[in-house]
């Protein structure tokens, strides 16, 4: 199954100075490794937004080209919309980039891999499944 990866994990993995061997990237590893990573285009915009150096930023960016964008639909930017209200009617409040990660995942039936604790939130009134890390034998 494919994973649509949010940009906290890329993050974790890819743009510390002093990148982590904790076990998100450890995962975000062996599903890139098993082709299983999924990403969209705002979320790479998201990855390479802020960075100072022009060396980093095309070292990161020459990186991230093999993975392809999902496509995204009128459909997706209508279901992000759709999410957003249904959520923000509920007293959840989120981005419009992570509302259309949710509508995203839920139309190709795939978990979303990220530690934004508002994703718990987004799962109690969004039919939104995540991810869960496998456990180490």
């Amino acid at each position: 199954m494919k994973v649509l990866v949010d940009t906290c994990i890329w993050s974790l993995a890819l743009r510390r100075n002093d990148a982590s061997d904790g076990p998100e990237v450890i995962e975000s590893m062996e599903l890139i490794k098993e082709l299983r990573v999924q990403l969209i285009g705002p979320v790479r915009q998201e990855i390479l937004s802020g960075i100072k150096s022009m060396d980093q930023f095309t070292k990161l960016r020459d990186y991230l080209r093999p993975f392809p964008d999902l496509e995204l639909t009128s459909g997706d930017f209508e279901s992000a919309a759709e999410f957003c209200n249904l959520c923000r009617g509920k007293g959840v409040q989120g981005s419009n980039t992570d509302f259309l990660i949710c509508a995203v995942a839920v139309r190709h039936q795939m978990p979303v891999f990220t530690t934004d604790a508002d994703f718990t939130f987004f799962r109690q009134h969004l039919p939104v499944k995540l991810y869960r890390l496998r456990v180490a034998s």
